[in-house]
């Protein structure tokens, strides 16, 4: 028993005398530190020892829609040496070559014996473990180095750090630069970089990673088996079309720079699919023009007269209007209420009465303001109807592209007092005014009418790409199968063509192709109670219209705000614009025309067909073999000449007088000196084309080397 409670003793000696002070020592060492002094503590962990980085991955590329690159993320490469990572062995046998290749091809201002000398000098220090050896350096300069020896034998070995950093490239420079858009730091996402930034971006990796310099803030990655590898991103084709887009740019720059406009958008796309081929906007700035802000999607103003159309459509599909009917303009002004409205167009002061398919070639605000408000505003629900079809027509609903940043349109509810509804907001609505929309919901609507009547959503990108390889593909979308019926949409693109032949752009026709569209001069800050407030705010001149117009290919919008100069109106400063992205755009696309051979050949015509043409019997029929020309008769004289009779071709003699002066009217200049200077007269030419006349008639006795005139038309 005493030897067993001596054990005891012993045993609570340890317990109480050294266990349990301990225990409590540790106790209150782990509160002083995680509650205590918690806070310096953790503070200093952040920026100390060991910690689990991020590695970005590299960021998908932006295609146009043939695979050429709009944006691309290019490497460079930012080279250090940790000159104590190596054993003394390896650093010793590999110095001087080292200093060398260094001295060599990466540049210094050392020579090789100095760059040796500092690099031992770096190692015995052991200061400084994170030496800068070349900045930026380019993916084959880097494997150059990394080639080096010593550096050769990796990173923990040879002391080789590489860090990685890309920077984002449009190899197109300003080409379509706001839809391209940007990602950065303390900025909002713009434009396709922004909207898509969830797969160009990849997936990042991760490693861990030493404070090797705490000054600095310099850490160096760690050998360590966890490390995760980033996943690149992927890439994104967009629907643009890299020789519109450029034809556009140019175009709009010369339009804005020629008018010393403030700001200008233009946008093309695709009728059938809705895809855009070109969105352009220019703003100036303090050092030239730039693409500062999307003016095509974000600037919801009031459109002016190119709204007309909707209006026109709107009263057609009510059965209120018909295109011939006459309607009287008053010279080009009226009142309504208080309100004085004048028209623009110069031809409407010399107008009293006039169709109302040529008010709206002209664009007579005053003929398209009395047809509303004669339509609409004499009945108590004829607002409200009014304003349902520009609902139908989907006016009221934004586009819904991709990018951020779309305005809402406004379109007024009818007498309703927080829109301030008046007794004057009918015929001004008609004509553009009271109501804002933005150049891309325009142009989608005028799309929708040469879709006939198929409005698709406009969108900027296509597909997604992984490797060459498509993983995901958008196709068009409907916004509505049918904003009309066949008949008014027929009848309203038969009034745009009519502007072009006709009306205000008939100085925009031409005769290579046939397009058809709308011109708009909107007032800025525009005034309804004075005639003389058209200077106020300056005008915002439009076009907007498709091409070809018998079968569309392209629709296309140009907005210029307030040009100061060399004109304002839409006719003068937004339509030779949209003309010459046009032209190019026709020059360009192949399938934008019809080929002359894809229909069957007409029946042939007799006033189309060649008649009374004169020449060497076997050239008439080589020529009429050559062009795949049937023929009738088979002259027995050297001559002959063609005849038509409805659409056939007949070959008769043609005799040429032995004794006397031949006929040669009919003849080319070749038949006809072969046919009189065989019988010995001289010739005397007028002209040329065909032998119309000749001075001596045909049959007259003639001596030999007198003198014949030949005049040829």
């Amino acid at each position: 028993m005493d030897i067993k409670n001596e054990v005891l003793y012993r045993v609570y000696f340890l317990l109480f005398g050294l266990v349990l002070p301990a225990a409590c020592l540790l106790l209150f060492k782990t509160v002083k530190v995680a509650v205590i002094e918690g806070d310096r503590w953790r503070e200093q962990g952040k920026n100390n020892y060991v910690k689990y980085k991020e590695i970005e991955a590299d960021r998908g590329n932006i295609l146009a829609k043939d695979g050429s690159i709009l944006a691309t993320s290019i490497p460079y490469f930012d080279v250090y040496f940790d000159p104590v990572a190596s054993n003394e062995k390896d650093f010793t046998e590999n110095i001087d070559s080292l200093s060398f290749c260094l001295a060599n091809f990466v540049g210094s201002n050392y020579t090789v014996g100095g760059l040796r000398d500092w690099l031992i000098q770096l190692r015995r220090d052991s200061s400084d473990r994170h030496i800068l050896i070349k900045s930026k350096a380019t993916y084959s300069e880097k494997g150059m180095i990394e080639e080096f020896p010593l550096f050769s034998k990796g990173r923990f070995r040879g002391g080789l750090i590489v860090e990685q950093r890309n920077e984002r490239r449009r190899p197109f420079g300003l080409l379509a630069q706001r839809a391209i858009g940007y990602i950065r730091d303390g900025a909002k996402p713009v434009g396709i970089e922004g909207a898509f930034d969830f797969i160009l971006a990849g997936k990042p990796g991760g490693q861990y990673m030493i404070n090797v310099d705490k000054k600095h803030d310099i850490w160096m990655p760690l050998e360590d088996l966890s490390a995760i590898d980033p996943k690149g991103g992927d890439d994104i084709v967009t629907t643009l079309d890299v020789n519109i887009q450029d034809v556009a740019e140019e175009a709009l720059l010369r339009g804005l720079q020629y008018h010393d406009a403030e700001w200008g958008t233009a946008v093309v796309m695709d009728v059938k699919t809705g895809a855009i081929r070109a969105m352009v906007n220019l703003g100036r700035g303090e050092t030239g023009w730039w693409e500062t802000y999307n003016y095509a999607i974000g600037s919801s103003v009031e459109p002016g007269s190119t709204f007309k159309m909707a209006s026109m459509l709107a009263m057609l599909e009510d059965g209120y209007v018909k295109l011939d009917d006459s309607i009287n303009i008053n010279h080009g002004k009226t009142q309504f209420y208080e309100s004085i409205m004048v028209d623009a167009s110069p031809e409407s002061e010399g107008l009293d009465t006039t169709s109302i398919r040529h008010a709206f070639e002209i664009s007579s605000n005053v003929g398209l303001a009395s047809l509303i408000q004669k339509s609409y505003g004499s009945t108590p629900n004829g607002a409200e109807k009014f304003i349902k079809r520009l609902k139908q027509f989907n006016l009221n609903l934004p586009t819904g592209i991709e990018l951020e940043g779309e305005a809402s349109p406004y379109i007024k509810e009818a007498f309703n007092a927080g829109d301030d509804w008046s007794g004057i907001t009918l015929p001004w609505m008609a004509i553009g005014y009271e109501m804002r929309l933005t150049p891309l919901q325009l142009l989608t609507f005028y799309n929708a009418v040469a879709n006939d009547g198929r409005m698709m959503k406009p969108y900027l990108v296509q597909a997604v790409q992984r490797y060459g390889e498509i993983i995901n593909e958008f196709a068009p979308t409907v916004i509505k199968r049918r904003i009309a019926t066949d008949r008014s949409l027929k009848l309203v693109r038969q009034l745009l063509k009519g502007v072009v032949d006709n009306g205000t752009a008939h100085k925009l026709h031409t005769d290579q192709y046939d397009f058809a569209g709308k011109t708009g001069t909107a007032q800025i800050n525009y005034r309804r109670t004075s005639a003389s407030s058209n200077k106020i705010g300056g005008y915002r001149a439009s076009f907007v219209g498709y091409f070809p117009a018998e079968n569309p290919k392209y629709s296309c919008i140009v907005v210029i705000h307030r040009p100061r100069q060399n004109g304002f109106y839409g006719s003068d400063v937004a339509g030779p614009v949209f003309r010459e992205i046009a032209d190019n755009a026709m020059a360009t696309t192949p399938d934008a025309t019809e080929p002359i051979n894809a229909k069957p050949f007409a029946k042939l015509e007799g006033n189309k067909l060649p008649g009374f043409d004169v020449g060497q019997k076997d050239d008439l029929k080589t020529v009429m073999n050559y062009l795949d020309f049937n023929y009738f008769g088979q002259p027995e004289t050297e001559m002959a000449s063609i005849r038509t009779r409805k659409d056939s071709i007949i070959f008769q003699d043609r005799t040429l007088a032995i004794k006397r002066v031949p006929n040669v009217i009919g003849m080319g200049l070749k038949n006809a000196l072969y046919a009189l200077e065989n019988k010995g007269y001289q010739v005397a030419i007028d002209g040329f084309g065909k032998v119309v006349g000749q001075s001596v008639p045909p049959g007259t006795i003639l001596r030999r080397g007198r003198t014949v005139k030949i005049t040829l038309r």
